[in-house]
């Protein structure tokens, strides 16, 4: 029986008309869960150039036990090393070598005509190798490349070291039949592929991208691009339902799960295909979970930090000290502390900064016949600054103006809302946290009325983000 690997492309493509970036949390998570269910390789993109995306691969190569995990390296030598720092932790770390062999995508993509593309192609793969033996080669656009000089690239990358060569089908413009026999002939027509895993990328343009997967491992491809979600790649749950009909007369299994392949496709497609309107500061979700973490009060000072920690803060040893000292009194009054309650003592007590943008009014508008708009003015240096703004509710509105005010767009890592006190004039409590360039920023507010409570969470948030940015 031969074993077809399964490379997931999700993390690498799943953006693509999602209409918003996936979060740090959903990298991470998704990550988590293709390892579980047993994919060979998770594909991440090429970094571009933020310390966020660092900090995310560097997340998820401490997660991932099993997969190889894979990073595209760009279109040069100082990207490559790059993108092999952020994955070098991870038990079985890989790079991902991708460049256009037709014509018209060399000239778009990288502005070159074939002998520069051939000498880019030997100069990447032989970098990518140096760092490890892990290294695969994509050849875009493959079907509608020039077949001699696709020979010709792919023994360049071969020669480089690759030990995966994969053949794209960009445009989608292939059948199963001619799928099959393209693969077939390349790997008949081009010297010492026969030494190294062939892979397939294939575009759902036609519809068929799974029937031309099938037709690819009948052909002899080692290696199947699929996604778990819906994207331009073949679907992992129509490929496994191949297999599962006819892998065993075919000679072929894989690795993956089965039993578990449906739930987990079912809750990343939920995840993935969450969308909001556009540029709101929820554009990725938010995640009202919250994390299973118990804290008591027998807990010590490094215990406490471990766990602010793995919130994701990263505090200065004074801050850790603070929240600890805030830690203790509240543990004493109710012994245990939760994951959601650490988050609010750390907004509370740690970064505590001077007020470089304050309130100086708002006025929030909404209905069920009508809708959220927003309009805030804040107080920067001594000039009142105004933002006016609709959203997908009161609180979105309200955050999409201060982004109108400030001119950024900071990523909401998360947003909680509880009520502190009760009765009519209850007192409401806000959490927010923002991510900037990979570190959390959170801040609290409390009001009678929420939405208030939640612009001042994010304007605490926001006056530590500056603070950093002006020290710096």
């Amino acid at each position: 029986m031969k074993t077809i690997e399964i490379s997931d492309v999700t993390l690498r493509r799943g953006e693509e008309g999602r209409g918003a970036a996936l979060r740090f949390k959903e990298r991470v998570e998704i990550a988590r869960t293709l390892d579980r269910l047993g994919v060979d390789q998770i594909e991440l993109p090429a970094l571009k150039g933020g310390k966020g995306d660092i900090l995310s691969n560097k997340t998820i190569a401490s997660v991932v036990a099993s997969a190889r995990l894979s990073a595209a390296v760009g279109l040069t030598e100082e990207e490559a090393e790059a993108a092999w720092e952020s994955v070098k932790a991870a038990r079985r770390p890989g790079l991902h070598v991708m460049l256009p062999a037709s014509s018209v995508q060399m000239e778009y993509l990288c502005h070159k005509k074939a002998p520069a593309m051939l000498e880019l192609a030997k100069a990447l793969t032989a970098k990518a190798r140096y760092f490890t033996e892990h290294v695969e080669f994509s050849a875009l656009d493959a079907t509608r490349a020039e077949p001699g000089f696709l020979s010709q690239l792919l023994s360049a990358a071969v020669e480089a070291g690759a030990e995966t060569v994969t053949l794209c089908d960009s445009a989608g413009i292939m059948t199963p039949d001619e799928c099959g026999k393209f693969v077939a002939e390349a790997r008949a027509r081009t010297p010492g592929l026969e030494k190294v895993r062939l892979g397939v990328e294939l575009s759902d343009g036609l519809k068929m991208a799974a029937a031309c997967a099938a037709a690819a491992a009948d052909a002899g491809a080692d290696v199947i691009k699929a996604s778990i979600t819906p994207l331009d790649v073949p679907s992992t749950l129509d490929f496994a339902a191949y297999l599962a009909a006819r892998g065993e007369e075919k000679g072929l299994r894989w690795n993956l799960r089965g039993t578990e392949l449906n739930r987990a496709a079912g809750q990343l497609q939920w995840m993935i295909q969450t969308q909001r309107s556009g540029g709101s500061p929820f554009d990725s979700g938010v995640d009202d979970t919250g994390t299973t973490i118990c804290l008591t009060s027998g807990d010590g000072i490094e215990e406490v930090v471990k766990v602010v920690g793995h919130l994701g803060y990263d505090l200065t040893e004074e801050d850790n000290a603070k929240v600890y000292e805030a830690f203790q009194r509240i543990a004493a009054k109710k012994h245990f502390v939760s994951a959601r309650e650490l988050d609010a003592i750390v907004a509370s007590s740690a970064m505590q900064v001077p007020s470089v943008y304050r309130i100086a009014s708002y006025v929030i508008t909404c209905g069920n016949m009508t809708a959220a708009m927003a309009n805030l003015i804040l107080e920067k240096d001594g000039e009142k600054r105004q933002g006016v703004c609709a959203g997908d509710g009161p609180v979105d509105a309200a955050f999409l103006a201060i982004e109108q005010i400030i001119g950024h767009h900071y990523e909401l890592a998360d947003y909680q809302i509880q009520t502190v006190t009760e009765g009519r004039e209850a007192m409401g409590s806000a959490l927010v946290k923002l991510r900037s360039d990979g570190k959390l920023y959170s801040g609290n507010g409390i009001s009678t009325d929420v939405i208030g409570a939640s612009i001042r969470a994010y304007i605490s948030a926001l006056n530590k983000i500056v603070y950093e940015d002006d020290k710096m």
